[in-house]
């Protein structure tokens, strides 16, 4: 929808609107009243208007030419909605192949976890309005409107995308808009798995005690099978605000705290002993890595981003250049524009799946591995590991620099919702 296609509907609507007869809501008889009994009568007027000059203190386009005019209802209205599939901005001014927002079945409800309490209630929308935003307001041969905004002062409910929290991502495939993202936390499993010389390309190496502090040869091998144990991971997902036209995803960041992480297998080393030169060995090593710390780095799909507790301004609005509404954070980039003010609350980040641990993790841990058995070398007395197995016990990687780990497309266990929607249907 362009511009000149919203302002023939307003065209439409506004008469409608005026053929209201105003009688049918007044008394058949009209009582005088005396100025005592005026004093003791408060009213609103339901619509309200407003204006912001270019040079107005409240513009944040001030001195560029933009005024602000503004039709608001003073009330507070309840919408109960489902939208199958919502597309603005297909093609048009920002380019064939895509869409400024596509989102598949939307609902807007009041805020509940039943399908009854959704189908029950409504969002309520606290003062909406109209929004124009006008150039050159003051000359009548160069006003030109280059945009208009539908909002309200706050909305309450709940707005979820897509059929159902799965595997895959569904609901939202391109937005163009600002959504500011609360600061949360979470727990993640990660995955078991081996760690071996073909997934590292990295020798360990260290020293190992056969006499004590008497004795401790070097070793250093590319033969070696550990199995890294599944282990927890504590979260935390820093605030950002998801910004931008026709996105597909989320660039996410935060810092993770990994368990103890457990391992046990075989290290077959060729130890450097003196006179004997080289002492092949099969240690049967076992311990546990302590410490860890990552950075996260989480490329999320916003198709796995299905639930929107609202308690916040909004707005949705269609712009032929960058305008910066008034009271709006962000400017709104060309093109249609979904904006919510305040933080949006996902819930904790708890990924349904485990996390897998990638190669480029592991090549990360070998070298403080290294580090850490050249420092802290095992105590083996001469070949008693060979039977009874080398307890490497702990590895403390606290001192080590953080990990970096990347994420990409997490289920996420908190996004799951019930269906606006009576009986079984997922979307109605």
């Amino acid at each position: 929808m362009n511009l000149r296609r919203a302002l023939e509907l307003l065209c439409v609507i506004t008469p409608v609107i005026s053929l209201i007869p105003i009688s049918a809501y007044a008394k058949e008889a009209l009582q005088p009243l005396t100025d005592t009994e005026l004093s003791d009568v408060n009213g609103q007027a339901l619509m309200s208007m407003s204006y912001i000059a270019p040079n107005d203190a409240a513009n944040k386009m001030s001195g560029q030419g933009m005024g602000f005019y503004k039709l608001g209802l003073e009330a507070e209205m309840e919408l109960n909605a489902n939208i199958k599939k919502l597309q603005l901005g297909c093609g048009g001014m920002n380019g064939a192949g895509g869409c400024d927002i596509d989102i598949d079945n939307l609902s807007l409800s009041g805020i509940a976890d039943t399908r009854d309490g959704r189908v029950g209630s409504s969002a309520k929308l606290t003062n909406p309005f109209l929004e124009f935003a006008i150039k050159n307001p003051n000359s009548a041969s160069q006003r030109e409107m280059v945009g208009f905004r539908l909002s309200a002062e706050k909305a309450l409910g709940l707005l979820t995308l897509g059929d159902e929290n799965t595997d895959g991502p569904n609901g939202i495939n391109q937005l163009s808009g600002a959504l500011k993202i609360k600061a949360t936390t979470g727990t993640a499993v990660t995955a078991a798995r081996s760690m071996t010389y073909a997934d590292t390309d990295m020798k360990i190496n260290g020293k190992i005690k056969l006499l004590g502090s008497l004795l401790q040869p070097d070793f250093d091998t590319n033969d070696y099978n550990l199995q890294l144990q599944s282990t927890n991971a504590n979260l935390a997902i820093n605030g950002t605000t998801i910004y931008g036209t026709r996105m597909e995803s989320a660039k996410l960041t935060g810092s993770a705290t990994i368990s103890d992480l457990n391992f046990g297998g075989d290290i077959n080393a060729s130890v450097k002993v003196p006179l004997i030169s080289l002492l092949p060995l099969t240690i049967n090593a076992n311990g546990y890595i302590s410490g860890l710390r990552a950075n996260l780095d989480i490329d999320e799909d916003l198709g796995f981003i299905h639930k929107l507790p609202l308690n916040n301004p909004f707005s949705l609005s269609l712009q032929t250049n960058t305008v910066h509404w008034p009271g709006a954070e962000y400017a709104a980039n060309r093109g249609w524009w979904l904006a919510i003010e305040d933080q949006i609350d996902i819930g904790q980040v708890n990924p349904s799946n485990p996390i897998e641990v990638t190669n480029d993790i592991l090549k990360q841990v070998v070298p403080s591995i290294s580090n850490y058995l050249t420092n802290n070398p095992p105590n083996c007395p001469l070949g008693s590991c060979l039977i009874a197995g080398l307890n490497i016990g702990q590895v403390n990687l606290s001192s080590a620099n953080p990990l970096y780990f990347p994420i990409k497309d997490l289920k996420l266990a908190t996004q799951n919702f019930a269906p606006n929607c009576y009986g079984n249907l997922k979307f109605c």
